[in-house]
């Protein structure tokens, strides 16, 4: 039985595919992640996680978890990364896109200077297609990774 809204439930699965990132404090570079979308058995969220590696050598480079959940006028993206930061998203709206604004940025004294993020996630049939911008130190948000991911 389905208990994630129908919104959410669009984006259930496990997701793997190619990526690229580019920065302009590192050289560009290739990766393949894996994303898993769980309904969670009576409950109206997705549990998510992330994990990525790297394009020319396979080894492991990021990894992330967290839930995507309905909330009064659209819905929410909670992450945490074992690097020292939360990360609280919300998107307006339903469907295919979601176009998520930082609504909160927790970081850790430990972590690397990051100052803001942005994400969008777009599904077209078995496609989901996502975007990352970042803003670290002195660099404005500036667009940093993009994937094109299959269902599995």
């Amino acid at each position: 039985m389905t208990t994630a809204p129908r919104s959410l439930a669009t984006f259930a699965g496990l997701w793997r595919g190619p990526g690229e990132g580019h920065y302009p404090t590192i050289d560009d570079f290739t990766y393949t992640e894996e994303i898993e979308l769980t309904e969670v058995p009576g409950k109206p969220f997705l549990s998510y996680r992330s994990r990525t590696r790297a394009g020319d050598d396979g080894r492991a480079l990021h990894t992330e978890v967290g839930y995507l959940r309905p909330v009064a006028d659209g819905v929410e993206l909670l992450i945490t990364q074992p690097t020292g930061f939360t990360e609280i998203h919300r998107a307006s709206g339903d469907g295919s896109l979601l176009d998520f604004d930082e609504h909160d940025l927790g970081v850790s004294p430990d972590a690397k200077d990051v100052r803001s993020v942005r994400r969008r996630w777009r599904i077209d049939g078995d496609t989901l297609q996502y975007d990352l911008w970042m803003a670290f130190a002195d660099i404005p948000m500036t667009h940093h990774l993009r994937a094109e991911l299959r269902r599995a």
